[in-house]
């Protein structure tokens, strides 16, 4: 990722590029939205899920709080391959995807409430050289499977590290609701490994997410760094007036410092 050293701004010029960041990245609409690193981390809570917690080969990695540093109201996250309700694919469900890559693909619905199938594939700790920060999370058969994420407490955004990817919009990430209702999906569109962030405003918080192959993968996938939004994190977007005020009250600031330095 490129970097921002050596380029300097004032602390109201900062707080002002931060606060534009944010509008231009994220949006009010139905379901969920991808949201930049940026804009997430004005608003993630404390920890993050680096899967150094646990010894590489570790099977469906379960996180308490306190395990990855997450704050009070941050949830417990248990891993697996896909939730009760839902299967591997097939040729006819998962057109893209020729044979081998089918153990990556899966369909249907969860159950309400939202849980984990303890028969669906295992996801593994493991070593990854392409990631910048190993050990990383990844699905099962070659890398290849599904990886499934089940929260205690719904958050409004979940952020994370995902790659190495071959094939651009080769994965999709699903949000859903604790009744096991879809709020959404997004395709992971880019190559090599990067951020990804999601975010929902939806009435329902995200207590879950599964990523699936939709297009050939060659080397699989796995993902990292994991952290959450949770909603006493949440920044209420303030009306363009708001907003205008916000402009003022920073320019203001900006000119007091530079008349009493």
């Amino acid at each position: 990722m490129v970097g921002t050293a050596g380029f300097k701004r004032t602390a109201a010029a900062a707080a002002f590029v931060g606060v534009s960041m944010f509008f231009a990245s994220s949006h009010t609409s139905a379901g969920i939205v991808s949201i930049s690193e940026t804009s997430f981390n004005l608003l993630a809570s404390p920890g993050q899920i680096t899967f150094s917690e646990f010894p590489l080969g570790t099977v469906n990695p379960t996180y308490l709080p306190a395990t990855y540093g997450g704050g009070a109201a941050s949830p417990t996250v248990t891993f697996d391959g896909f939730f009760a309700g839902q299967l591997l694919g097939t040729l006819a469900t998962c057109p893209l995807l020729t044979a081998p890559f089918l153990p990556g693909c899966v369909i249907g619905s969860p159950t309400n409430p939202l849980s984990l199938d303890a028969a669906a594939p295992n996801t593994q700790i493991i070593n990854d050289p392409n990631f910048l920060t190993p050990p990383v999370l990844s699905g099962g058969s070659g890398n290849l499977g599904p990886i499934a994420m089940l929260l205690s407490k719904d958050v409004t955004g979940i952020g994370f590290d995902a790659g190495s990817f071959e094939t651009a919009s080769s994965t999709k990430v699903t949000a859903y609701a604790r009744n096991g209702a879809e709020l959404g999906s997004l395709t992971i569109n880019f190559f090599d490994v990067h951020f990804f962030g999601l975010q929902t405003n939806d009435a329902n918080g995200i207590a879950g997410l599964v990523f699936s192959l939709v297009q050939d993968e060659p080397f699989g996938y796995a993902i990292d760094n994991v952290r959450f939004i949770v909603p006493s994190s949440v920044i209420t977007v303030p009306e363009p007036t708001s907003l205008a005020l916000l402009v003022v009250g920073l320019f203001g600031f900006a000119l007091r410092r530079r008349k009493n330095a």
